[in-house]
This record gives structure tokens, C-alpha cells and sequence, in this order.
């Protein structure tokens, strides 16, 4: 084998575990809201973002415009690994931390809310993209002020409800607990922990024990989005709504304000940035299979296993073409010398 092969096999070799570690970084894709209780976020959506018909709804969208309401399903946070109390400060739990979604941290007793009653509830989670994780659901404690930021220290220590991989029904995870005896206006806190992932999901539901809303102001009943509410609103949204991939090429996630990713100036700068071109063309990607749309909540995978694969054999095609073509025209690696 002559020098230039020996440079070339050399650095082909070595393009492998790179492009494989590379695919480690590929963002994980799901999206969800509770419906019963009916989120705060899934109320204002219902109601309509450009025109919602609550005084709360109608702050929130005064906060932080119409787009939280059209990515109602993306209160997350990326990497949170189970450190919710950690990165999430006090006073800003509904939003998860997320400037985004700071207008569902608005302290005030008006927000549409749910009736709950003591006893067996059963729960709904619309899940537009389902994965394998567990449910914690935690319930205010008495003496709880609507009006008042909300904190960790607010909620019972413990959650009133656990489930981990519930069932999956008409799109929704559904799974029943048994609710403390309560009375008044109350909140329902959740935290969805993937478990094939460190991104986890959070939702703040109003509810009310009996006929007192706890806080002073007429609060509307709370009404969950339909599905013509979804699909209509889908359009406008900045996140997937599929399960995984999206033209953002990062998943469908809206992440600049999460730790280890750019912000918008960032991302404006990217799709701004001029196209470089270099000496031939590479061979073109192969495009993803489709997917046989498997209960992902049963099998714990998704179809941003099937892209992996592919990106990743892409990858070495490509990086393989390039090395091959160098060595073909002898020009050596940065730094060493042609073959003789």
C-alpha cells in the first residue's frame, strides 16, 4: 500500500468514531400538555391565541405574545435529568424557567381552572409526540395563594400521583390517582420525566374543590383543545408536532434559551450566514424511511433512531468520498507530506 492510500485509509478510519459521537448529539424529540386537569397553557390555546377570551389568557399573550400559545406543547426543559428543584427557580415553576413562557407565571386567582373533586380522577396528558417516562403529580397545599408567585414550597412534599409508561389512548396517556381531600382553589403540578431521554415536560392546571374559586374574580371553566384546535394552530407553530424532525433541523425544539445552545441572535446569524461551497459537491444525504408509526410509549424508541442510522452511514459515505478524493489527487493532510 502506497503512502497517499495508507494517509487516507488512515483518516477514513478515524472519520468513523467521529461521526458516530456526533450522533450522540442529536436532539431528542416529544412534546405534550396535560388536558385533565386542563393545563394552563392548553386553556389560553383553546381559547384562542389571537383573541382569547379570559383576563388571565389575555395577560399571558400581553406578556409574551401569541407564539407560547401556538408551541403550547413545549414547556420543557432539554437536559433537566430529573433536577427540576434545581433548575427551576421559585416563582417561575409554570414556565419551567423559560423567559418564553413567563406569562404563565402570572400570580392571580382568575386563571381558567378545573373542577376536581377528592377521590379516583382520571387523568389525560396529550401527548403529541409519546415516549417511555413517568408522571409525578403534585398538588398545592392548603392555605395556598393564587396570588402569589408560585413555589417548590408551596407543593406537597410528596406527589399524590406516580405512574411511569401509562397507557396511550386516542393520542393521550391516561392513568388514574387518588386526589387529597382539598377544598377551594388549588394547583396541579406535573413533571414529565423521560426516561430514554433528560428532557422532561412541566404543566400548571387550576383547579377548584367545590363551588369557592378560592381567590377573589370570576374564573372560567377551563376547556382542553381539540383536535381541529391542534391541527388549525399547527401551522403557526415553532415546534414539531409530528414527534421528531422538523425545517429547524433540531428536532421541531425551540431551545435558544436552554443551556448549550445558541439564542436567537445566534440562530439569525446561522440562517444568515453565507452558503460555502467547496471544491465538488457531496454526495447527496439519503433521505429517512418512514416509519411504521409503532407505539413509541410501548417500545421506548422513536424515529430519530432511523435518521441516527442513516446520518451516521451519510456521514462516513461522505467524509469516505471526500478523504478518497484527496488521495486520488495527492493533496496530503494539514501538516504532512505527499506520498512519493
Amino acid at each position: 500500500m502506497t503512502a497517499r492510500r495508507k494517509v487516507t485509509t488512515v483518516a477514513a478510519l478515524g472519520l468513523a468514531p467521529l461521526a458516530l459521537a456526533g450522533l450522540g448529539a442529536v436532539p431528542a424529540s416529544a412534546h405534550g400538555s396535560m388536558t385533565d386537569p386542563v393545563s394552563r397553557i392548553s386553556a389560553c390555546f383553546a381559547e384562542g391565541p389571537k383573541s382569547p377570551d379570559s383576563a388571565a389568557c389575555k395577560a399571558l399573550v400581553a406578556a409574551g405574545g401569541t407564539q407560547p400559545l401556538y408551541d403550547w406543547n413545549e414547556v420543557n426543559i432539554a437536559n433537566a435529568a430529573g433536577n427540576h428543584r434545581q433548575l427551576i427557580p421559585d416563582g417561575k415553576l409554570c414556565s419551567a424557567g423559560r423567559d418564553k413562557y413567563k406569562g404563565l407565571d402570572l400570580p392571580r386567582a382568575d386563571w381558567p381552572s378545573s373542577p376536581m373533586a377528592s377521590g379516583n380522577h382520571t387523568f389525560r396528558y396529550k401527548a403529541t409526540a409519546p415516549h417511555k417516562g413517568s408522571f409525578e403529580l403534585y398538588l398545592t397545599k392548603d392555605g395556598y395563594d393564587p396570588t402569589r408567585p408560585l413555589k417548590w414550597s408551596d407543593l406537597e412534599e410528596k406527589p399524590f400521583a406516580k405512574v411511569t409508561d401509562p397507557k396511550l389512548e386516542n393520542g393521550a396517556y391516561v392513568f388514574d390517582g387518588i386526589v387529597p381531600n382539598k377544598s377551594g382553589r388549588h394547583l396541579v403540578y406535573s413533571v414529565w420525566q423521560r426516561s430514554d431521554s433528560p428532557e422532561a415536560f412541566y404543566t400548571c392546571s387550576d383547579v377548584v374543590f367545590g363551588k369557592d374559586n378560592g381567590g377573589g374574580g370570576a374564573a372560567p371553566e377551563a376547556s382542553a383543545p381539540s383536535d381541529k384546535d391542534i391541527e388549525d394552530g399547527a401551522d403557526k407553530s415553532t415546534v414539531d408536532h409530528g414527534g421528531h424532525g422538523g425545517d429547524s433541523g433540531d428536532g421541531g425544539h425551540d431551545h435558544g434559551e436552554q443551556a448549550g445552545t445558541g439564542t436567537e441572535a445566534d440562530q439569525d446569524a446561522d440562517r444568515n450566514a453565507p452558503e460555502v461551497k467547496g471544491a465538488e459537491e457531496p454526495a447527496a444525504v439519503p433521505q429517512a424511511p418512514e416509519t411504521s408509526g409503532e407505539n413509541l410509549a410501548e417500545t421506548g424508541g422513536d424515529s430519530s433512531t432511523t435518521y441516527m442510522a442513516v446520518g451516521g452511514a451519510a456521514a462516513l459515505a461522505v467524509g469516505g468520498a471526500a478523504l478518497f478524493g484527496l488521495g486520488r489527487r495527492g493533496v496530503a493532510p494539514a501538516g504532512g507530506r505527499h506520498g512519493r
